[in-house]
């Protein structure tokens, strides 16, 4: 198709970092601050500013009808404030976007659902939010309750919903109710396995079905599958815009380029952290000590050094694929007889592995360092490293294998 259903030009969000808002107040305290006004005004002017942060600058963007695009980029590269903007949950500072069509979004868990109301409302009103009749929602609304699993909590207000069921009602709405233009973040990621595996089938038949998808998530595998076109977003800036094997090619890049960098440096940490800065380098080593190429079969080590101790910190380690699906996590919280705590304070938090069972490849860590079960501080892609060819258990493993990983094993054939 030739026809426009997304056009941004010039775009910009600013945020202001370290001011807070006013908040709530009375008739009485608004009456006061009136009366002072006239009198404060050097005053004010004299306050400081805050900084300015801009997380979309100067973006410009056309998709049109029937393109499915995967956004991609680091935490805080922009992906989320561009499509609260196309979804109208919030406003530009600079620049516009232009979006022709029905807008069916699934931002954060529990988007677009009023808490008061039960899930029958709920799929009522985002249906009439849609500008569909009562009887186009209700021709929907069994097949809708059918894909959620949500039969025997329709008549339940949202808010004593769990997170994963809001998640569930929310897809099944935004998917079913079939709006010309769907916009899709990280949030399937909080559903269980299952219903995750039904909804990105569902979002590959919306796809198939000529309708416009903007797609964000960090499983570069789902992305691939899903979409024809790729942008990468960095620093709140297009960087790339291209089929999407090439972006993703391009993101890769970036993000071995910022493992090289100084840890301390990196800008894109885990919106949930306290500390902005506390993981100063990651490395994996062998067992003579090379750091980032390790040998499959064989021991190894991923150290992780912190700027400071902090009592009781733990450690989540991710091991991802080239495509960026995890394949492994390894977590300090899930205790084991083995585990050691030093009696003194450190700054060092070492995990060790007796035999590491990867196929030959290129891999990355991605890490969180916890401190009193409080996310202190996290980096996606805070190390790379490759694995070469080796032995598991007696078993050779041939470079070219399919896969990540390789269990031992033994066979049993006839002569």
């Amino acid at each position: 198709m030739s026809e426009i259903a997304i056009e941004a030009h010039e775009l910009g969000k600013r945020y202001t970092l370290g001011v807070r808002g006013r908040g709530y107040g009375t008739l009485r305290e608004s009456l006061v601050e009136a009366a002072k006004r006239p009198f404060d005004r050097g005053r004010r002017e004299r306050q400081p500013k805050g900084d300015q942060l801009w997380a979309l600058k100067d973006l410009s963007l056309t998709i049109r009808s029937g393109e499915v695009v995967g956004l991609i980029g680091h935490n805080g590269a922009g992906k989320s404030t561009l499509l609260k903007i196309l979804s109208r949950i919030t406003e530009p500072s600079a620049g516009y976007a232009d979006v022709t069509g029905r807008v069916g979004s699934l931002l954060e868990v529990g988007t677009g659902f009023h808490p008061e109301l039960t899930g029958r409302e709920n799929i009522f009103l985002n249906g009439a939010i849609l500008g569909m009749r009562r009887a186009e929602i209700q021709a929907r609304f069994d097949e809708i309750v059918e894909f959620a699993e949500m039969e025997r909590f329709l008549e339940t207000p949202v808010k004593r919903y769990s997170s994963g069921m809001s998640v569930r009602l929310a897809f099944a709405v935004a998917a079913h109710l079939e709006p010309e233009i769907l916009l899709v973040d990280e949030v399937l990621a909080v559903g269980d396995a299952a219903f995750q595996r039904k909804s990105l089938g569902k979002m590959n038949e919306v796809a198939k079905a000529g309708r416009t998808v903007v797609f964000v998530s960090h499983n570069l595998a789902i992305i691939q599958a899903l979409c024809s076109r790729g942008v990468l977003l960095e620093r709140g800036r297009v960087k790339a815009d291209a089929p999407i094997n090439e972006a993703i090619d391009r993101y890769l890049r970036t993000l071995e380029s910022a493992a090289s960098e100084d840890l301390l440096q990196r800008s894109d940490r885990d919106n949930r952290a306290y500390d902005e800065t506390l993981v100063r380098h990651l490395e994996i080593r062998d067992a003579g000590g090379t750091p980032n190429v390790v040998v499959a079969g064989r021991p190894a080590a991923i150290v992780v050094d912190v700027t400071e101790h902090l009592p009781s910190m733990e450690c989540q380690l991710t091991i991802v694929n080239s495509l960026g699906q995890p394949i492994a996590t390894l977590d300090s919280e899930m205790l084991a007889p083995v585990d050691v705590r030093g009696p003194e304070p450190g700054t060092r938090l070492e995990c060790r592995i007796e035999s590491l069972p990867l196929l030959p490849g290129r891999y990355r860590i991605d890490v969180i360092v916890k401190a009193k079960r409080h996310i202190q501080d996290g980096l996606q892609a805070a190390a790379f490293f490759d694995v070469e060819p080796g032995m598991i258990g007696e078993r050779p493993i041939a470079a070219e294998a399919d896969g990540d990983v390789s269990l031992p094993h033994s066979w049993r054939l006839p002569a």
